[in-house]
């Protein structure tokens, strides 16, 4: 990233653009409204394995990517290969799994922010909003 590039997306004023992934599909469904909901999101995409997410998120150069981490692919491998082929996404990793050696493997793999599953709407789309802003 330069220096000299916008801290927003788009145009002024455009909502972020997130892709999902989880391979619960009833879950992507509920977070897609959650946040298909919020003037400042955009649901792009949705994927249930690691190379449907890959392709969607080198096809689509999300601004915000909420990833599993037990996700099929591995969540952190997978959230190194969006790094890769979408540098300027941020990922928010959403996981059942709080323990040291998910978060750390998830952070190492270069995640903005880590998110337990049961969390409210609310907390889910401040930490979502949290990685948007640390573009």
């Amino acid at each position: 990233m330069s220096g000299n590039a916008p801290d927003v997306p788009g145009p002024p004023g455009a909502p972020f653009t997130v892709l999902l992934c989880d391979d619960n599909v009833m879950l992507l469904d509920v977070m897609s409204e959650v946040m298909g909901a919020q003037p400042d999101l955009e649901v792009v995409a949705t994927a249930c394995d690691g190379e449907q997410a890959l392709r969607l998120a080198s096809l689509h150069q999300p601004d915000l990517v909420v990833l599993d981490v037990r996700f099929p692919g591995g969540g952190h491998t997978v959230a190194r290969g969006i790094a890769r082929c979408s540098p300027p996404s941020r990922i928010v990793a959403f996981s059942a799994y709080g323990d040291k050696t998910s978060v750390e493997q998830m952070t190492n793999a270069g995640v903005s922010e880590y998110v337990l599953k049961g969390v409210g709407n609310r907390e889910l789309l401040a930490a979502v909003r949290r990685a948007a802003g640390s573009r």
